[in-house]
């Protein structure tokens, strides 16, 4: 693996790296993000960011926030795969933001990025509801990934007052311990205010992903539309895609 550029402000230090045709985003050692345009399943934690737009038919994921952009490989997939009409992408980071634009290829008519804190901006927002919202607020400490906004009910109760109805909040946690302890699942009227909740993960790392749903839904219906499309179909020797999928009861 090659380094193709690297920058370092103050005490951050930004690396992309290649190997192949893959891209990798490192910051202070932490991995942030990869994409491969030629093989946009990444078989890693990023897929399970984009996953749970499959619950729902094509096409009715219009809207969608991104919260941590890092080098944008969940908006490659999004605009990969379901090319929805709106991503906004929120991101602390100039870094960052300028890695997915020069590197990762994250630009288009339908995608808009913002320097800005992804807490405040939240908090500020006045906008139309998102069907869609994905927190993926990452920090590092010596040199360990780190969420970077403490998923309190505060927080929780913020990014799901922004859905819209029927839509759909992905939060990633370091463990499955952290995603049970969130607020999301952990405060009882947070936990009322959605219909359905799965915990996402993948052998390749301990990350848990919360799907946080204001409507019913199965796992056979997120399996029935991934078949679909055959870059996503896990029963397929060529799909990179490796997931598990575990309902969270009350």
């Amino acid at each position: 693996m090659s380094i193709v550029w690297e920058r370092t402000v103050g005490d951050t230090r930004c690396q992309v790296r290649r190997a192949g045709h893959t891209l990798r985003l490192y910051t202070n050692g932490v991995f942030h993000s990869q994409y491969n345009p030629q093989r946009p399943v990444t078989g890693n934690v990023w897929d399970l960011l984009m996953l749970p737009a499959f619950f729902y038919p094509p096409a009715a994921v219009r809207r969608v926030l991104v919260l941590g952009v890092g080098g944008g490989a969940v908006i490659r997939q999004l605009q990969h795969f379901i090319d929805p009409e709106t991503i906004v992408g929120v991101e602390l980071s100039a870094l960052h933001l300028a890695v997915a634009r020069r590197f990762f290829g994250v630009r288009g008519k339908t995608v808009s990025l913002h320097r800005a804190d992804a807490e405040a901006w939240l908090q500020a927002y006045s906008g139309a509801p998102f069907d869609m919202i994905i927190d993926d607020l990452f920090g590092d400490v010596a040199g360990e990934p780190v969420r970077a906004v403490r998923a309190d009910a505060r927080w929780a109760g913020c990014i799901l007052g922004h859905l819209a109805p029927g839509g759909v909040a992905v939060s990633n946690f370091p463990s499955r311990d952290d995603l049970q302890r969130s607020a999301f699942l952990a405060h009882k009227s947070i936990r009322a205010s959605f219909d359905t909740a799965f915990c996402l993960a993948t052998p390749q790392n301990c990350n848990a992903v919360g799907v946080f749903l204001k409507q019913p839904a199965t796992p056979r219906q997120l399996r029935n539309r991934l078949y679909r499309v055959p870059e996503l179909d896990p029963r397929r020797a060529s799909s990179r895609l490796q997931y598990s999928i575990r309902t969270l009861g009350d």
